[in-house]
């Protein structure tokens, strides 16, 4: 059976309990998906190997820095805290304020930082996640990171609670067209039929059983498609005697189709009118 639909103050108390939505401060809903655990451990196991093996070939780099003969010990533990600090604070700080909430490791797995409410992270809050990513990735050997990120619904770690931030993916899945021709037996239909009367709530509602259709039993996707005519047809004209999900098919097809038409016939109608719509009066001349 169709979904019902939700009534307006339902709607927005799905909206506020959905973890995936934000809601802007002018009350716009922000549909937003946060990077999993997995994805987010892959991402920052890269990112440590990356600084791990920056500080490796600053550490072969030392003995040219202290220069030739007797090195002064003081200067050496000196250069090898400055160049731990630079590999595991100051290039993830960096990284993530010039590249926009995104390291090496996120790039790789399509995610970026952002703040909790969907804007984006600046300086201040890449060094807080940085400055305690010393403690919960490299000091506990990333168990106290595990452990946060298990315990709250968008996989934060300590550093992301503490700079109010959090890892969005953004990359989508591509989106499959499950637009389907007039089916071969309605075409000679097609070129008569009237279906512009369909209201446009019903219309979707056929759209959205025709995609999920294939993955229905038998018993439920002829019962649906049944109904769903029913309430079509005092708006198709003329009715033939097709099965059900085929004349739904038919209705969906040839509504699609000249609706984009007339899209179509619009645009050519706006680029005719734009030279004198654009242009200014009597000839005057453009300065």
């Amino acid at each position: 059976m169709a979904e019902p639909l939700l009534a307006p103050a339902a709607a927005a108390h799905s909206l506020e309990h959905n973890d995936e939505l934000l809601i802007t401060g002018e009350a716009v809903a922000l549909d937003v998906r946060p990077a999993s655990f997995i994805l987010r451990a892959a991402g920052g196991i890269i990112d440590v190997l990356v600084s791990l093996w920056l500080l490796v070939l600053l550490i072969l780099l030392l003995p040219l820095w202290e220069g030739h003969g007797d090195a002064d010990p003081d200067l050496a533990t000196a250069l090898m805290l400055s160049s731990l600090v630079f590999c595991i604070v100051v290039v993830p700080t960096g990284l993530e304020t010039l590249m926009h909430g995104r390291s090496l490791g996120k790039l790789v797995i399509g995610a970026r930082v952002v703040r909790d409410d969907g804007g984006a992270a600046s300086f201040r809050h890449a060094f807080i996640r940085a400055l305690t990513g010393v403690l919960e990735i490299y000091l506990t050997f990333g168990g106290l990171a595990i452990i946060v990120a298990l315990l709250n619904a968008k996989s934060k770690r300590l550093g992301d609670l503490l700079a109010g931030t959090f890892s969005q993916h953004e990359r989508v899945p591509r989106l499959v067209s499950n637009a389907l021709p007039v089916p071969p037996p309605l075409l000679g239909w097609a070129q008569i039929a009237d279906v512009a009367k369909l209201p446009d709530r019903l219309s979707r509602r056929i759209a959205q059983f025709l995609a999920q259709a294939p993955r229905m039993t038998p018993d439920a996707r002829a019962r649906h498609a049944w109904q769903l005519m029913s309430e079509a047809a005092p708006y198709v004209a003329p009715l033939t005697a097709a099965p059900p999900e085929v004349m739904l098919t038919g209705i969906a097809a040839l509504r699609r189709d000249r609706e984009f038409q007339a899209l179509q016939l619009e645009r050519a109608r706006l680029e005719r009118l734009a030279p004198v719509l654009a242009g200014l009066p009597h000839g005057f001349p453009e300065r």
